[in-house]
């Protein structure tokens, strides 16, 4: 689990003052998120809403902001929202990876969440 400190530290380094951020769990949402899908050696051109479609799947609000402090706290991904080195065939996380995380299913987005938007699912056991 990212420590406090671990995305206060990613924050600063990205040294966006109008980023805006709720709370670090969007930002431990946005890391689970993008840790399931498959990397890629180069970063792709295909614009997703990757926002939304992490939003939709944790059933919380995440801004921009969350999943670019996500994508510099993550070891493998390169880029800039929302183009990352990860497939085109996006993977549908677990949602065990939402378990320790207090913040996720408490809005209303899971109700949107769409399965037929990943191509991939991952299981259960991690």
């Amino acid at each position: 689990m990212l420590t406090s400190k671990d995305i206060s530290d990613a924050k600063k380094r990205l040294n966006k003052p109008e980023g805006h951020h709720e709370h670090d769990d969007c930002i431990r949402i946005a890391y689970e998120w993008l840790d399931a899908q498959t990397i890629t050696k180069s970063i792709g051109s295909r614009q997703y809403a990757l926002k939304h479609m992490i939003e939709r799947w944790a059933g919380r609000y995440v801004s921009q902001s969350d999943v670019e402090v996500a994508a510099e706290l993550h070891p493998c991904i390169r880029g800039k929202y929302p183009f990352f080195n990860i497939s085109s065939r996006l993977t549908e996380p677990s949602t065990t990876r939402l378990e320790a995380i207090g913040q996720a299913m408490t809005h209303h987005n899971r109700e949107s969440h769409q399965t037929k938007d990943y191509s991939r699912h991952e299981d259960t056991a991690r």
